[in-house]
């Protein structure tokens, strides 16, 4: 007897994140009726599969065998599962009553919406903006992202000025809702990425084949943020360093690679003398350094992905000025003033 396809799968990647799923576990329980909850174990060390089964017996468990990151442990874990839509959630998120709803409502009236986001507030400032994700993403001419409610390291406060639904760039891998069929007509996540940006080349990815992504801030979400690599860290430095430079050399039309990835190297060079004044600057020199070479080792394998995608010049969320320059220079801190 055949086993009946699930509507939504929410699924909740861990490792060694016990805490956390202590803290939020439950009340993503209480939250999500409507959905079968997953908790896919990255080949934790802690006692998280065993916390889990003894206290939420509804929810149920898939266990990779080793930690290959943020995309491999989400493919693994996916191909395991049997359903309509997927959400990718971290497991340091509180969620609200009611919201799932919203989302898949907007993609069940729109099959051309591949992916979605909700609102995505501090957990920890509750009237702010957090910055993985805010109210949407964006991405600029020279393949920096940002969002609606959050640019660079300024985060706004929510007055409920980005609360219409929107067409985005890229939705937050954070609470990532994406239709399964989609997911895997792109390949998935890429795991030569491990972690960070990763869910921004899925979505270029996506809309590369005519998707829609979408942010829909009548769902509500808040994340506590850096609960596996804190902001501090040159680890994420050198991911978030490399894996711009292989998601822009991917999706970008070739014209675009060979003009602005140069323009790109360069600015990461001017950027490693901001690292210098914080602590742990010379690792983190080291770590920008290291994601240069990490790209320019890659080209040939970059190479092949690219030629399995039929890269476009326009896509909308694309923000076809410069990032920099606008907050920089002109200070326009807040998106609206952009």
């Amino acid at each position: 007897m055949e086993t009946q396809k699930i509507k939504i799968a929410v699924v909740v990647l861990n490792w060694n994140g016990k805490d956390w799923l202590a803290k939020f576990l439950p009340t993503l329980v209480e939250h999500t009726n409507d959905a079968t909850v997953f908790v896919a174990d990255n080949a934790s060390t802690d006692d998280s599969v065993a916390f889990v089964t003894t206290n939420f017996p509804s929810v149920k468990i898939i266990v990779n065998t080793s930690n290959g990151g943020f995309a491999k442990g989400y493919n693994d874990a996916l191909k395991q599962i049997d359903a309509e839509y997927y959400v990718l959630i971290n497991s340091d998120i509180e969620v609200t009553q009611n919201w799932l709803s919203p989302i898949i409502n907007i993609m069940d009236e729109d099959e051309s919406i591949a992916a979605c986001q909700p609102k995505i507030l501090d957990y920890n400032n509750k009237d702010k903006f957090e910055y993985a994700g805010a109210a949407g993403g964006f991405i600029d001419d020279l393949g920096y992202p940002f969002c609606r409610g959050r640019i660079f390291d300024t985060l706004e406060t929510d007055n409920g000025q980005y609360n219409s639904p929107i067409e985005v760039f890229w939705a937050t891998g954070a609470c990532m809702f994406v239709r399964a069929k989609q997911y895997w007509e792109v390949g998935g996540l890429d795991e030569d990425f491990f972690a960070h940006q990763e869910e921004i080349d899925l979505c270029w990815r996506l809309k590369n084949k005519g998707y829609k992504i979408m942010a829909q801030p009548q769902s509500v979400v808040y994340h506590v943020g850096g609960g596996t690599l804190n902001v501090s860290s040159p680890f994420k430095t050198h991911l978030n360093f490399r894996n711009n430079l292989f998601m822009m050399f991917k999706n970008l039309p070739f014209i675009d690679v060979i003009s602005i990835i140069p323009i790109r190297l360069i600015l990461d060079g001017v950027a490693t003398f901001t690292f210098l004044t914080k602590p742990k600057g010379i690792q983190h020199l080291l770590a920008i350094a290291k994601a240069h070479f990490a790209f320019y080792f890659a080209i040939p394998k970059l190479i092949r992905k690219r030629s399995n995608i039929k890269q476009k010049s326009k896509l909308s969320g694309k923000y076809n000025w410069s990032i920099l320059v606008k907050y920089h220079f002109m200070k326009k801190k807040r998106f609206l003033d952009l």
